[in-house]
């Protein structure tokens, strides 16, 4: 039987329709880190799916999550504690971009089935305070319950002295950390933990930078 050309253009125009949305279902948003726009990756582009996260990869994770959790408060304390406006300024930005790292490090955590905190058994420094955990240890750079104590009763020029010192400190140990990480063999293998990774440092390194610069002006 002969179909009409109105059939087969109909019947054409249905099997592209269908082809269009095979391909559009088949597209994978692709979440980019911090900072970073989410990427939209086609088939061709999908291959195997990511290699599990070796231990030194989600213990850096969990870390770093209490790491930036500290440098957090230290932020809360400088906005009642100093006038400083430059300082102020700093705080704000390490706030913003601290807690847009913590809620990607979470998901990074949950979305491979890991806990968002290591077990006590994994940490072996000194004692924290700080931030009401106790006996919990502290991850390298993090301020000691002594040293909290003493930022939260300092105001003024005192505090923003503590606070640059503190925090310099505090962000030596996020580099140790990273550096760990590329230390170890097999860890730091996945690319999207790399980057993020690679990122922390950059932007601590480069606010060290700017700790560093302030404090000099304190002796002007």
């Amino acid at each position: 039987m002969a179909l009409s050309v109105g059939a087969i253009s109909a019947a054409l125009l249905f099997l592209s329709a269908a082809r269009a949305s095979d391909q559009q279902a088949a597209s994978i948003v692709q979440p980019g880190a911090p900072g970073q726009s989410s990427k939209t990756l086609s088939p061709e582009t999908v291959v195997t799916p990511p290699r599990s996260p070796a231990e030194a990869d989600i213990s850096f994770m969990q870390g770093m999550i209490m790491h930036h959790s500290q440098a957090v408060e230290m932020v809360e304390l400088l906005r009642t504690r100093s006038h400083n406006k430059k300082l102020q300024a700093l705080g704000k930005r390490i706030t913003i971009s601290q807690s847009d790292e913590i809620k990607y490090m979470k998901q990074w955590l949950e979305d491979r089935g890991q806990p968002v905190s290591m077990g006590h058994g994994h940490m072996d420094h000194s004692a924290m305070g700080g931030m009401d955990m106790g006996s919990m240890a502290l991850m390298p750079g993090m301020l000691t319950a002594q040293q909290m104590q003493a930022l939260a009763k300092a105001s003024g020029p005192s505090f923003d002295h503590l606070f640059l010192t503190g925090m310099i400190q505090h962000h030596g140990g996020a580099l140790v950390m990273v550096q760990d990480l590329f230390d170890t063999p097999g860890a730091g293998q996945d690319n999207v933990l790399f980057d993020f990774a690679t990122d922390i440092d950059n932007t601590q390194r480069a606010e060290i930078r700017i700790m560093q610069g302030m404090l000099k002006e304190e002796k002007q």
